[in-house]
Formats: structure tokens, C-alpha cells, sequence
């Protein structure tokens, strides 16, 4: 059963949650081979507040 992790910043509305994740299982579905209903998507929005890269908050720009 494959399991997608999704890490994103907020601000997605629901519609395109439930685009990308009806895409992303099409593509694991063709490309494992493997059945629509085993295919797991978690998705988890982080606040800009809690993300950092190159030791810099995103919230700071």
C-alpha cells in the first residue's frame, strides 16, 4: 500500500486537495500497479512560522 506524504504552507483550498489527490493516486495506480483503494495520501499543511530553509523561517521572507 503506497502512502504519499504531502508538506505544504496553507492556503490550498479543499477543491485542489481533492484535485491533487485524485491525480497523485491516478499516477501511483499507473505507476506501481497497484489498486486505487490501496493508495494513502496524508496531507499536512505547515504554517510559515514553522518552516525553515538555509536557517531562515519562511515567515521572515
Amino acid at each position: 500500500m503506497p502512502i504519499l506524504h504531502l508538506q505544504m504552507h496553507p492556503g490550498r483550498t479543499d477543491d485542489q486537495k481533492r484535485a491533487f489527490a485524485r491525480e497523485a493516486t491516478k499516477a501511483a495506480v499507473e505507476t506501481l500497479a497497484c489498486p486505487p483503494e490501496s493508495v494513502e495520501i496524508l496531507i499536512t499543511e505547515i504554517a510559515k512560522d514553522s518552516w525553515a530553509v538555509g536557517g531562515k523561517l519562511k515567515s521572515d521572507g
